[in-house]
């Protein structure tokens, strides 16, 4: 089977839901990462065999097969580039890489796109689920409701329902929570991100702008402030202040085989290591991470020690706290420059702008193996491991 590379990741800069990204149509916002990753890794763009796109809600201006439609507007990739779009809830673009990965080492072929993208200004989560519902979310004819009876699959209540098993306390996901500005802050002044954010040309009231900074970090972010956040449930533990932020934005992944690296002279930053996809609990749900990363490392032949780094994303504080109390691993390694409650959570362009991250991570600090998971609506995770070269 054929080694699948990484060759270039890139992301654009959050934007807080109604921010400095509100004004860019999200087709525009994905083509800017899709040109950015050919632009950065010099190939040639008529070499590409397909562009993968993760995206959620599918409505609206994100309808029409946006990953199409961000070829379109690509100024670089010639219409003849293949895309598809794809549903994996807030994995989307993390199977995106995996479906890369999996038609690289399948020797189909050569060089892929994992994409992303998601305005949840323009096109709200929920968008593609209340329009003409007859009979409801859950088809009785599917047997969903005789399975789970009286049951509103709920992300917010499968976090809670973390908080609970584990025996987390409010103050233990509020320094959570500010533990992800801390870092994020700190990267952000250190320039960790330059080598993988998209600079986008917005329009502000002070004329044109390149957007370039993460605009959902608080810098000013403090521990009373956080704990003074309204509960979101009466009798819950989890607030606006502990959950991912919501956010625009778009990124992607260049994958390719060994031969089209010697083809095209490119130089890896990494090599895909292991793929993996497991499915759990719907109801808790966002707890299979857990039970997924565990099964990843056992595949790869690995230990939670070996890994360098890792990237859990924190949809809301319980999960990686879950995650780093079942594995046992290292906090000092996990989410190394912030997460999504600082850094914001895109639905789909979250998997590949963690992979963004993730890489570049590695090769900033020297490291070797790097792990990144994502919790998923319907109790589904992925988990990706990597080396870097």
């Amino acid at each position: 089977m054929s080694t699948a590379y990484i060759v270039e990741a890139v992301r654009t800069a959050g934007g807080r839901r109604g921010g400095r990204l509100a004004g860019v149509h999200p087709v525009d916002l994905l083509a800017k990462s899709l040109d950015a990753i050919v632009e950065r890794s010099g190939i040639d763009p008529k070499a590409i065999d397909d562009v993968v796109t993760g995206c959620v809600s599918q409505a609206g201006e994100q309808a029409m097969q946006v990953g199409r439609m961000g070829v379109l507007a690509s100024k670089l990739l010639p219409q003849s580039t293949p895309a598809v779009t794809i549903d994996r809830q807030c994995g989307s673009s993390q199977q995106a890489i995996q479906f890369a990965a999996q038609a690289v080492m399948s020797g189909t072929q050569d060089v892929v796109i994992a994409s992303g993208v998601e305005s949840m200004t323009r096109v709200p989560m929920g968008s593609n689920v209340t329009l003409h519902m007859k009979e409801g979310l859950y088809s009785k004819a599917a047997g969903i409701e005789e399975k789970f009876p009286g049951i509103n699959f709920s992300q917010f209540m499968g976090a809670e329902m973390i908080v609970k098993k584990h025996g987390f306390s409010k103050d233990d996901l509020d320094r959570f929570a500010l533990s992800s500005h801390e870092k994020a802050i700190a990267a952000t002044k250190a320039g960790a991100f330059e080598r993988e954010i998209v600079a986008v040309e917005i329009e502000t009231p002070e004329g044109a702008q390149m957007h370039t900074v993460d605009e959902g970090i608080r810098f000013d972010a403090t521990l009373e402030g956080i704990a003074g956040v309204k509960l979101l449930s009466p009798d819950g533990a989890i607030t606006a202040a502990s959950s991912s932020q919501i956010c625009d934005g778009s990124s992607a992944v260049l994958v390719v085989s060994e031969a089209a690296l010697k083809a095209h002279g490119l130089t890896p930053l990494a090599r895909i290591h292991n793929l993996t996809v497991t499915a759990g609990d719907p109801v808790i749900m966002l707890e299979e991470p857990l039970f997924a990363t565990d099964r990843a490392l056992q595949r790869a032949g690995l230990s939670i020690e070996d890994i360098d780094l890792f990237e859990v994303n924190e949809a809301f504080a319980s999960v990686p706290l879950a995650w780093l109390k079942h594995t046992g691993a290292d906090p000092e390694k996990l989410n190394v420059h912030g997460g999504a409650i600082a850094l914001g959570h895109p639905l789909g362009a979250s998997g590949t702008k963690l992979m963004a991250t993730l890489v570049h991570a590695l090769k900033r600090h020297g490291k070797k193996y790097g792990l990144q998971t994502m919790c998923e609506g319907g109790g589904v995770a992925n988990v990706t491991i990597v080396e870097a070269l």
